[in-house]
């Protein structure tokens, strides 16, 4: 049986708000968390019934209990979907930029998802869903700590999902990778190459978790780009401008 029962960390703007809706359009229960949970209330209200609502900081110590409390609240969870997630370019390298993203992207993203994974692995199993990127494909000079957490996610969640099936547990991990979506995550530069809209991304997105994709890239464009990007030699890599 479907599972119907999902939290979503990261749901209030871009794809986390869109894919929380579609999710609820679908019949499933679903607690948002972020930051700022004024931003949430309009899907509770709504969705009256279906929606828990938390104010969760990733990079605060204790997310961790705020995180199984609504758990909690929710009598259970069958699909945890990580959004959150921070990026900016900084051809500066200003270190501010370089530490935050360091520790919304690695230390937050870490102190969730294995929150999750022992719940799931001392419940039963679940399901564990993640937004990185096809930024972790290389180093980008552009973006040194974005494109760096998000290869540390990419090879997290591999080395779960190995986990998982080394300890027999029922916890099947997809690693979720887009190129640039137009979201607020990228500010207003209009200039960034082959933009997914939100709604098309949402969707997919959607429908590769519910189809239970371990990785799947979207969209098809940066299907065909990022396994070339691998072939790129890195005396040649080195020397392009990419931004």
């Amino acid at each position: 049986m479907e599972s119907r029962q999902a939290i979503i960390m990261g749901a209030s703007s871009g794809m986390g708000h869109r894919i929380a809706e579609i999710l609820l359009e679908k019949g499933w229960r679903v607690g948002v968390a972020a930051r700022r949970e004024e931003m949430l209330l309009p899907l509770k209200e709504k969705y009256p019934g279906k929606v828990v609502t938390a104010c969760i900081d990733v990079n605060d110590p204790k997310a961790d209990e705020q995180l199984l409390k609504m758990v909690e609240q929710m009598n259970g969870v069958d699909l945890y979907f990580h959004i959150s997630g921070i990026g900016k370019q900084n051809l500066t390298l200003e270190q501010d930029i370089e530490m935050n993203t360091v520790e919304t992207n690695g230390t937050g993203f870490t102190r969730c998802i294995t929150t999750m994974f022992n719940y799931m692995a001392k419940n039963g199993g679940g399901h564990i869903a993640a937004i990185s990127s096809i930024a972790g494909t290389k180093g980008l000079g552009a973006a040194p700590s974005y494109s760096a957490t998000k290869a540390f996610q990419n090879c997290y969640l591999e080395a779960l999902e190995q986990q998982a099936s080394m300890r027999h547990l029922n916890i099947r991990i997809t690693d979720i990778r887009p190129g640039f979506v137009d979201t607020p995550l990228l500010g207003d530069n209009p200039h960034y190459p082959m933009l997914i809209d939100t709604e098309s991304a949402s969707q997919e997105i959607v429908r590769a978790v519910l189809g239970k994709k371990h990785v799947h890239v979207l969209d098809w464009r940066y299907r065909i780009l990022t396994p070339l990007w691998r072939l790129i030699p890195r005396w040649l890599w080195r020397r392009l401008n990419i931004h």
